[in-house]
């Protein structure tokens, strides 16, 4: 079955393109995006669209039924609503379901041996907000017991009332997680949640440890060394330790970070070939090929990444040279009127980081750091800051320029090419813990080599980076 599991995998991979849902195309999705593709799966006799119930606020919480087997397989994404990439992947999946193509012996084999439920959404009004916890403020995933939000206690409902086999516990991590103490990013990390603190393994909680290692068996082809597991210490409040407990085989699926994907979409491939290649196995019950000693193997995830490191620079301060590695991330800011996102980078390291990676290093070896500078002739109005000036500013170690009259409707932060700030801001760009990034790192000469603006880093003797942008002080 290991072979059989692997070509299947192939098939389902590079076919992901026909199935993937064309209205999802970015991760900051909400409710009122997903409700028409649900109501036009109403419209098709292979599934049974209802509203189980509602969120805080109000919205539809929907489940999707699909299939006739005698195994039941409940599938639940977004229960934080800033972790979409599954739903993603499961609106792929449904596609796939409603399909007739060269596959349809998968499809069909699924759908004969296992009834689904999906419920692709569990808390739209944090999706809203693009937030973890829920309306009421309640990580929904400390919320088993207590059952204090209307979502939590659905999810409980359902699981009672359905008693499924098998659960698809979906999830998002931080890009920042490695697979064991690699450089590799954890794109892709897996758990079969413990029900005690002992942590022991019954049959339900085996056969979940046998179907993930058949899924990472699967993965391996695509994101070879990018697989890990967490830890499995148990959490009492959680709903995939508890839904463990009450017999339900969890497979806790968590999407992490990749280079080149901040969109996550080649992660939600991943994701639309994992979760039906586990399908594929406990409709066959060939999880049952797959061994507990091959989850063990799995590493497990460490907090070893970052966005940028910048190792062995020079900086003098207090009159002493050091030579420092410096970790720098870029975190997401939510832009005003749910325009998107913009980046706000944090200066979250520095000193000896041999043992850490960058999704993006710099060996600055030879170069120093010294603080960008801020343009000393104000400039009347944003207009006047073109990217040719923001380009000749950062290669004379400005990293950021007043401006006299700001706009009422301040811009996307990412079309600017410095960093802006009113005429009366204080500015430091002192190296800080804790403080943004915005330095200029220059050579032998005192000539400025490197700028790192934002957190981002410009090579000054390149074009400009895709990704790359100023931040309104």
């Amino acid at each position: 079955m290991p072979a059989a599991i692997q070509e299947l995998g192939q098939q389902l991979y590079h076919s992901h393109h026909k199935y993937k849902e064309s209205a999802l195309r970015h991760r900051r999705f909400r409710h009122r995006d997903i409700v028409p593709l649900i109501e036009r799966l109403q419209e098709q006799s292979a599934f049974e669209v209802q509203v189980a119930g509602h969120s805080v606020q109000g919205r539809s919480i929907y489940l999707i039924k699909a299939g006739t087997g005698k195994t039941k397989v409940m599938l639940w994404s977004q229960m934080h609503g800033d972790e979409p990439t599954a739903t993603m992947a499961l609106f792929d999946l449904l596609h796939f379901l409603n399909q007739t193509d060269e596959l349809d012996s998968i499809r069909r084999h699924i759908l004969e041996h296992l009834t689904l439920y999906i419920v692709p959404m569990l808390n739209p009004d944090g999706a809203e907000m693009y937030t973890r916890r829920n309306a009421l403020g309640i990580d929904m995933n400390r919320d088993a017991l207590r059952l204090q939000s209307p979502e939590s206690e659905l999810l409980k409902q359902l699981r009672d009332k359905l008693e499924p086999a098998f659960g698809f516990n979906l999830h998002d991590q931080s890009r920042y997680y490695t697979a064991g103490y690699t450089a590799r990013p954890a794109t892709i990390s897996f758990l079969a949640p413990a029900y005690d603190h002992a942590r022991n393994i019954n049959t339900v909680r085996e056969r979940a440890m046998r179907t993930i290692a058949g899924m990472d068996h699967v993965l391996q082809q695509f994101i070879p060394g990018q697989v890990a597991k967490f830890n499995d210490e148990h959490e009492p409040r959680a709903f995939g330790d508890n839904i463990q407990k009450w017999g339900t085989s969890v497979i806790l699926v968590e999407s992490g970070g990749q280079h080149g994907d901040p969109e996550k979409q080649h992660i939600r491939q991943l994701n639309f070939t994992a979760i039906l290649s586990g399908l594929y196995l406990i409709a066959e019950e060939a999880y049952q090929s797959f061994g507990v000693d091959a989850y063990d193997r799995i590493p497990e995830n460490q907090r070893h990444l970052y966005d940028l490191v910048l190792r062995h620079v020079r900086h003098t301060e207090n009159g002493r040279d050091t030579i420092l590695d410096i970790g720098i991330n870029r975190l997401e800011v939510d832009a005003p009127n749910h325009l998107g996102f913009y980046h706000s980078s944090a200066v979250e390291e520095i000193g000896d980081m041999s043992v850490f990676h960058g999704y993006e290093e710099l060996d600055a070896k030879g170069l120093t750091l010294v603080p960008g500078k801020v343009y000393e002739q104000p400039i009347d109005s944003l207009d006047e800051l073109t990217d040719e000036l923001g380009a000749e500013l950062l290669r004379q170690g400005y990293t950021t320029i007043r401006v006299r009259h700001l706009p009422g409707v301040l811009p996307d932060p990412t079309s600017l090419p410095l960093n802006v700030t009113g005429i009366a801001s204080i500015v430091n760009h002192q190296l800080a813990l804790d403080e943004s990034a915005n330095f200029v790192l220059k050579d032998a000469q005192d000539q400025p080599r490197y700028a790192v603006l934002n957190g981002f880093l410009y090579d000054l003797q390149s074009d400009r980076p895709e990704l790359f942008h100023g931040i309104l002080h």
